[in-house]
């Protein structure tokens, strides 16, 4: 008989669940509907004139990443003008070579300024994290400031940091150490507090209880068990940064950026494949070797 009210409750409770979800799957079908009627209105949803033809062409050109012409190029390939002149003959293997040097120097750039952009958003974040994280207790007014701080920086893109840096710092890869390291304090920052907050206290309590400063709480109790997660959590956002750090070669922020840059202005499909190749491999290089080490934590 006691558990009929409860019982009562829990199925009162499921039901309210379940009606405010459902009017947010609502609201958000609402706006689903708004957004393509606005874009049909606008005329906006077009697909050109001949998205087929243009795709399959795209395609095709993609099916032969640039690389292949180290070894299959045309070694005496004829740029002629449109009476049959001959302007120029090149050897494709040769320029192709030459490319996949200069892809190698801007992959290096983008593994450098990913690689120094997360440590420095690390080291940046680390302590708005134990200001911001609830368990600590740190000073109210401190505590709002810190998230305060790491909110803005989520909340602005790297190509956005990256295009005010730019005309700050100039040119190369400054840029986009500094971008993307700003923009990852405010993920790493919640990332860092949210693992403080899930410390086990009364193990700090017992630490304090004994007499222990702050500075030895934290060396002795709160780092050891939070490094582990605070580990983890750098390699997520580096390989997250792996992939943002290729755009910001567009701004001028250097990496493979600014080949993809090129690659696209000049409608070169064939050299965006083996950009994005390198890309994909780069990441999953990047993951696999992430993920190794997170099991090893674990």
């Amino acid at each position: 008989m006691a558990m009929a009210p409860f019982s009562s409750f829990a199925s009162t409770g499921g039901l309210s669940g379940r009606l405010r979800f459902l009017g947010l799957a609502l609201l958000y079908s609402l706006l689903v509907v708004a957004c393509l009627w606005s874009l049909g209105a606008e005329g906006d949803l077009s697909l050109g004139r001949n998205p087929l033809a243009n795709l399959a062409k795209t395609v095709t050109e993609f099916a032969h990443p640039s690389f292949l012409d180290v070894w299959f190029g045309d070694t005496k390939l004829e740029y002629r003008s449109d009476d049959g002149t001959v302007l120029r003959v090149e050897n494709r293997q040769l320029v192709e070579a030459d490319y996949l040097a200069g892809l190698a120097r801007a992959t290096w750039a983008t593994i450098r300024i990913a690689t120094l952009g997360s440590l420095l958003g690390a080291l940046l974040a680390l302590p708005l994290a134990m200001l911001t994280a609830r368990n600590l207790g740190a000073p109210r007014p401190l505590a709002l400031a810190a998230k305060a701080v790491l909110d803005v920086m989520r909340s602005i893109h790297t190509l956005v940091f990256g295009l005010v840096l730019v005309g700050i710092v100039g040119l190369g890869p400054t840029a986009g150490i500094l971008a993307i390291g700003l923009h990852s304090m405010g993920t790493y920052g919640k990332l860092f507090a949210e693992a403080v907050e899930s410390l086990n206290m009364p193990a700090i309590h017992a630490v304090q209880s004994v007499g222990a400063s702050r500075t030895q709480v934290f060396f002795n109790a709160v780092w050891p068990a939070v490094l582990p997660q605070f580990v983890s959590s750098h390699l997520y956002i580096w390989e997250f940064n792996i992939r943002d750090s290729t755009i910001l070669g567009i701004i001028g922020a250097g990496g493979l950026g600014l080949l993809i840059s090129e690659a696209t202005s000049l409608f070169q499909w064939g050299r965006l494949a083996t950009v994005l190749l390198v890309v994909i491999v780069l990441v999953g290089s990047f993951d696999a070797m992430s993920r190794r080490i997170r099991k090893a934590l674990s």
